[in-house]
């Protein structure tokens, strides 16, 4: 360059500048500055202390395009509490510090704290956010990620809408997480039960006449039914996301079929649904078209599945009249609770759209097989796989591995498989006594890994539940569900490698098992764990390390705990 004209200089350099712009105009950096604090809110009616976002329950919605670079400063104004947040389904490509998982990706944000999180977003869909420290999400800290394609881009949506809406879906509890943390801690144990409230966009309504007195009132509007306004005629999509604590939901809107075109940010072959089966930690879009009578309005309505349901229906208003009149039906009361054949169809339903298929590998490299129990262990209540309970270190796996940290978790690695051949699913343990374990899974870099999650009978007799399964930095090929026991010398020839779906997220039914397969190609470290908020504090997930090698210097701001405190 040096040795052009002053004017071919001053050309070259104008051309990489429009080049520049051109590439900033298609792909920006988004800010976002957050306080996290607590605040008194009624999202059922009932008061009660949340964690909020800019003192918001759900927190603000980050919308960005494919390709975007978002910055979320985050200062941690929680006198007493630690803070961690996980981007749900943004895989975190060579930033997995940025993962937020306090254990595994970091260390929390201390009281008083600051911390920024800086990662790109590479694919267009429906996300959320949430805590990842303990059980805050429970206490409201959560929100959506809506991330639009890029224009002209090979991801450009299949289907075409003339607007959209967002749903949340979360469950509430009038009792602290300090409470039922606790409670699940406790010889003997004290369980969450079932919540006090649906929420919708962060409203409910909760029963007055069974609040403590004092505690209620209905008439205020931060827990008014959320309103969808819809034009006649018009075809809407609406992205749904299910941050629950724990409960499996149905979600329908009255008298409107939808057709799920997308799921954990993956488009779907399109199926018609009047009810559709979401799981905590899953997203989906649907279309619905506004061709019902525009004189009334409808209700949406979330229903507790898979569980004996103890809690009302969750309500919003589908509104043709632009008004908040409930509608003049009774709110829709889903499929039965227990009707696991109908939850499995959908699943098995659910592939890739056929102009968006991206074949899975033809073969694994490695099969990890893991059996789902209810154990004990000193007398309290845990979840294992493979009759060992998770525990989180002290110190982060990342920072532990990436700077060499001995002594920071146990150095064995968790058991690959069980007696699959000998193993009855459908009686109690036969084992109940668990132990537990820090170690990791560490995985050669490139290579294709199989998980098979096998469910099986809890320590109660006749009682197994759905468990929605969430990976970290990862999509993976979801290749497979059945009923009853896993064969591995049968099963895999009914995979699918035609045409799976990719997903972050997947149920696992009550005496069923589901087949996954991934490429271990993303360097870090990454928690793989039921996404119920009390299953994961009782020891259900693991984790898996690959690549540790490549990853890049790890700034000094994640750490400062267990054995690299005086690192930052």
């Amino acid at each position: 360059m040096a040795s052009l004209p002053g004017a071919g200089r001053r050309l070259l350099c104008s051309l990489f500048l429009c080049l520049t712009l051109s590439g900033a105009a298609r792909a920006a950096t988004r800010h976002h500055e957050w306080e996290i604090s607590y605040q008194f809110k009624s999202p059922d009616c009932v008061g009660k202390l949340a964690v909020t976002v800019n003192g918001q329950t759900p927190g603000p919605t980050i919308r960005a395009t494919q390709g975007d670079t978002v910055v979320v400063r985050v200062n941690n104004s929680l006198p007493t509490e630690n803070v961690a947040i996980h981007w749900h389904g943004i895989r975190q490509i060579g930033t997995p510090w940025a993962d937020g998982t306090e254990g595994v990706t970091q260390c929390p944000i201390l009281p008083g704290d600051t911390f920024t999180y800086t990662f790109v977003i590479d694919r267009p869909g429906t996300y959320m956010y949430h805590a990842h420290y303990g059980m805050q999400r429970s206490a409201g800290f959560n929100g959506m990620i809506v991330v639009a394609a890029a224009a002209g881009g090979k991801d450009a949506e299949p289907f075409a809408y003339d607007g959209e809406h967002d749903v949340l879906l979360n469950d509430w509890w009038h009792n602290s997480t300090y409470e039922q943390a606790a409670g699940l801690a406790s010889v003997p144990i004290r369980w969450v039960g079932e919540p006090h409230s649906l929420l919708i966009n962060g409203r409910g309504r909760f029963n007055c006449s069974a609040a403590v007195a004092g505690t209620c009132n209905a008439t205020l509007p931060e827990c008014a039914a959320p309103v969808f306004a819809v034009v006649p005629g018009k075809t809407y999509r609406f992205r749904i996301a299910s941050l629950t604590s724990l409960s499996a939901l149905n979600f329908e809107i009255e008298g409107h079929q939808m057709t799920v075109v997308e799921a954990d940010g993956h488009y779907v072959k399109p199926f018609v649904v009047t009810n559709l089966n979401i799981y905590s930690g899953e997203t989906y879009s649907v279309l619905i078209k506004a061709d019902q009578d525009p004189n009334r309005n409808y209700w949406l309505a979330s229903n507790v599945v898979s569980r004996k349901p103890g809690t009302a229906t969750g309500t919003a208003i589908l509104s043709y009249l632009g008004s908040q009149h409930p509608p003049p039906t009774t709110p829709p009361a889903g499929p039965a609770w227990n009707d696991t054949m109908y939850r499995f169809r959908q699943s098995v339903a659910t592939v890739a759209h056929p102009a968006h298929v991206e074949p899975p590998p033809p073969r694994a490299d490695r099969t990890i097989l893991l059996l789902n129990t209810q154990n004990t262990i000193n007398g309290r209540i845990k979840w294992a796989l493979n009759n060992v309970s998770f525990t989180l270190p002290h110190t982060p796996y990342l920072v532990a591995l990436k700077n060499g940290i001995l002594g920071a978790f146990d150095q064995r690695p968790p058991p690959e498989t069980y007696a699959h051949q000998s193993y009855n699913i459908y009686d109690p343990p036969p084992n109940p006594n668990a132990t537990t374990s820090d170690g990791l899974y560490r995985l050669r870099f490139g290579s294709v890994v199989d998980v098979v999650l096998q469910n099986a009978n809890m320590l109660d007799a006749n009682r197994s539940e759905t468990h929605p399964w969430h990976l970290h930095g990862h999509d993976f090929w979801v290749l497979g569900y059945g009923i009853g026991r896993f064969d591995p010398a049968v099963h895999p020839a009914t995979y699918n490698l035609k045409d799976p779906i990719l997903k972050n997220t997947v149920a696992v039914h009550p005496y069923g098992w589901t087949a996954l397969r991934f490429k271990a190609d993303n360097p870090g470290v990454w928690a793989f764990h039921c996404h119920i908020e009390a299953h994961f504090f009782m020891g259900m997930g693991i984790v898996f390390e690959e690549g540790i090698e490549r990853v890049a210097e790890l700034p000094r701001e994640i750490m400062g705990c267990g054995k690299t405190k005086g690192g930052r």
